[in-house]
């Protein structure tokens, strides 16, 4: 009688001990799910590292120009992923404050990062829906034909000096000394130096934060919001009409990305299945 309740007992203390660690695990995994380290979210950043092959030794012309958008498509596809992702969390926000249901923590912490992320300072945009509207403009995609275009012709299809020896792929510039290479024809008295990457991961995702927050493309970022509120598709063709200050030559330069566009059929692009077209681009007039 004794060994029959003495197992009873022991099966007892086991059956409690194993609801204890359910229970403990359920208590570990939801608050694993909900206090998730805002440090760990990367802020639609490209975090791998891929060298510029030697674009330089492809020496015909439509094999290049493969070599390049094979390499490039698939990240400025990933790019726009992760950027879309955060919009969507941006939006989840507006809609919880426009129901009059107020933020969680995690949200406010993810915020934190997206204010700093894209610019949106709390001395300028003290109030947060404002903060979220703004960071709406700033926080979206771009086509890739308009990314692949201005690419292709700010880095020779990735055969200039800067790309193949900075992986600076869209001629972004720089102003703290050795920030960069120096071009060989700066004027005399300009500080600019040609901003060196580490890869191209780091230019692509310079170019987007460049895009996306310099006071240069406020009218890109209006005219993307506007073509979203017509009909919700963006075209390289069409977004890059308010790309004229990011090159002197203006106009020249807007007709010149239009052409690599069309030429290279770019807004048909995927990288599942990536055409280029042979012909080469009509030389245009600065």
């Amino acid at each position: 009688m004794q060994a029959s309740f003495g197992k009873n007992l022991l099966g007892y203390g086991l059956l409690i001990y194993a609801f204890g660690c359910l229970t403990l695990a359920v208590s570990l995994s939801q608050h694993l799910r909900f206090s998730i380290n805002p440090e760990d979210f990367h802020i639609s950043e490209l975090l791998s590292e891929t060298r510029l092959p030697e674009f330089t030794a492809i020496e015909q012309t439509p094999e290049r120009k493969q070599a390049f958008l094979e390499l490039l498509l698939p990240l400025v596809e990933e790019k726009n992923r992760a950027v879309l992702k955060n919009r969507n969390l941006i939006l989840k926000m507006r809609e919880q404050l426009q129901s009059g249901e107020d933020l969680s923590e995690r949200q406010y912490d993810l915020l934190e990062r997206l204010r700093e992320r894209y610019k949106v300072s709390h001395e300028v945009y003290p109030d947060t829906a404002k903060a979220i509207e703004i960071l709406l403009l700033r926080a979206d995609m771009l086509p890739s034909a308009m990314v692949l275009a201005q690419a292709a012709i700010e880095s020779g299809w990735g055969t200039s000096r800067f790309a193949v020896e900075a992986h600076n792929l869209f001629g972004q510039w720089c102003y703290t000394p050795g920030c960069g290479l120096v071009p060989e024809h700066r004027p005399r008295g300009a500080r600019h130096e040609v901003q060196k990457f580490n890869s191209v991961e780091e230019s692509l995702n310079a170019y987007y934060i460049n895009i996306n927050t310099h006071s240069a493309y406020r009218e890109l970022r209006q005219l993307r919001a506007h073509l979203r509120d017509q009909d919700g598709g963006l075209t390289g063709s069409e977004l890059v009409a308010a790309l004229g200050r990011y090159s002197g030559r203006g106009q020249d330069y807007i007709n010149e990305l239009r052409t690599v566009i069309r030429v290279n059929s770019l807004e048909n692009l995927d990288s599942s299945s990536i055409r280029v077209a042979v012909n080469e681009e009509p030389a245009t007039q600065d």
